[in-house]
């Protein structure tokens, strides 16, 4: 599938400038597109600059890969009976400051109303079960149920 490479950091020889009426181009001509470098500013995570261009480019879910298979009440490396969540409101990801992403992150995708899904990228065909409904998986939203 034809892709493309953008980031806020210049880097010419590597990739596209980030513009967000760009990505947009690339995505209406049916192109992937890969955001990458964060947002070339201090002070914002690579998780802060997942959610701002997810929600910049108005994306309907933002995936998240990551060493464990969800959000769990505690670290599931040192706690083995830790519980992991199917589903948690970005409200209590805050209050109980599970460790998923860092605070701004998950304010700013609660703010526009951005479901995050938590799956393990170590799983062979895990983005794969994500992307079809099917993986093992934590989805952090305002906690409404269908």
């Amino acid at each position: 599938m034809p892709a493309r490479v953008l980031s806020a950091i210049p880097m010419p020889t590597v990739c596209e400038p980030y513009i967000r009426d760009k990505a947009l181009d690339h995505l209406e001509k049916g192109r992937v597109v890969i955001f990458a470098g964060g947002t070339g500013n201090p002070f914002f995570t690579t998780d802060t600059a997942a959610v701002l261009r997810a929600a910049e480019m108005e994306c309907q879910a933002l995936l998240k890969a990551t060493q464990v298979d969800g959000v769990y009440d505690a670290d599931p490396v040192k706690t083995p009976d830790a519980k992991r969540y199917d589903r948690v409101s970005y409200d209590e990801v805050l209050k109980r400051d599970l460790k998923v992403m860092d605070g701004a992150a998950i304010a700013l995708a609660r703010d526009n109303r951005l479901p995050i899904i938590v799956f393990s990228i170590k799983s062979k065909g895990s983005l794969a079960l994500e992307l079809q409904g099917e993986g093992s998986s934590t989805t952090i939203d305002g906690g409404e149920r269908a």
